[in-house]
């Protein structure tokens, strides 16, 4: 049986975009040029630079664009728009992987993406102010999978929280895998906690009855979502072959355990009848 891969981020953003109900869940994105870039930045100060086609958050950047005050004597003096004599300046930052990069002009910046970038393919996506977990940026995947039966369903929730001074959350880049609920305490009370778990299972078979119009043989997908100060939702992504395995870390194993018989029944390799029976040998390669 097949199973429709897309790798291409902004053939799956297309999509979602021509749903109206679903295209305010999408944070402005565009494919990358220096116009693009100069406009963007004036727009949300924070973007993210991806690549189209790409995995695990390799070579994704985030450029920022601040502006500052300085003294006359050069200094940075936040307090100082109350002083006569200071002048406004502007600097951009580029931040990937560590490192963090000053300029001073957004030819600059510009240069420093297009070097790293090189011909390939990149989009640049609004920056989300996404909610925190002990001070480090977490962001959401939803599992989201054809059943026996043929229909979109949710599976599986995890939470994903980025290592200190990463700029992605992904596992691979050194995150840490939670649960959603116990990310989710430290922002809302046990009702609104229900309600917005509720609202990504329902978030991610929408999104699967969308996309399954434009790609026939899809069976699966990985939402990337944030949630931003407000508790709004916005889907960062959309993964075509998801990671199983991090489901196996919970300690409820009856999830991992429907997980892994629905990839069976729609045929993703590693999950047959034979491997279900020895799961020890299981070994799934995901994205």
């Amino acid at each position: 049986m097949r199973i429709q891969r897309v790798s291409s981020k902004w053939a799956k953003t297309e999509v979602i975009l021509q749903n109206r109900s679903l295209a305010p869940y999408i944070p402005d994105t565009r494919k990358y040029d220096y116009s693009v870039l100069n406009e963007m930045l004036v727009l949300y100060e924070t973007v993210y630079i991806k690549p189209d086609r790409g995995t695990y958050g390799c070579g994704v950047m985030r450029a920022e664009r601040r502006n500052l005050i300085l003294t006359p004597s050069g200094a940075e003096n936040p307090e100082a728009h109350e002083e006569e004599n200071a002048e406004p300046s502007i600097m951009y930052i580029l931040r990937y992987g560590t490192k963090a990069l000053a300029f001073q002009s957004m030819e600059e910046l510009h240069q420093a993406i297009s070097g790293r970038i090189k011909k390939r393919p990149y989009l640049i996506q609004q920056g989300i102010n996404l909610l925190r977990y002990k001070n480090l940026s977490f962001d959401l995947r939803v599992l989201v999978q054809k059943n026996p039966e043929g229909r979109w369903e949710t599976t599986g929730l995890l939470g994903r929280v980025a290592a200190p001074q990463k700029i992605v959350t992904n596992y691979h880049n050194g995150g840490s895998l939670l649960p959603v609920e116990e990310l989710l305490a430290e922002h809302m009370i046990t009702a609104d906690r229900s309600s917005m778990i509720h609202r990504l299972k329902h978030l991610g078979v929408r999104i699967g009855r969308q996309l399954v119009k434009a790609f026939p043989d899809m069976k699966e997908i990985g939402l990337d979502v944030a949630m931003d100060d407000h508790h709004d939702l916005w889907i960062l992504e959309v993964n075509t072959m998801p990671s199983l395995v991090a489901f196996k870390l919970f300690d409820d194993k009856s999830i991992y355990r429907k997980i892994s018989r629905y990839a069976a029944s729609y045929g993703r390799a590693g999950f047959g009848s034979s491997s279900l029976s020895s799961r020890s040998k299981t070994h799934t390669r995901g994205r």
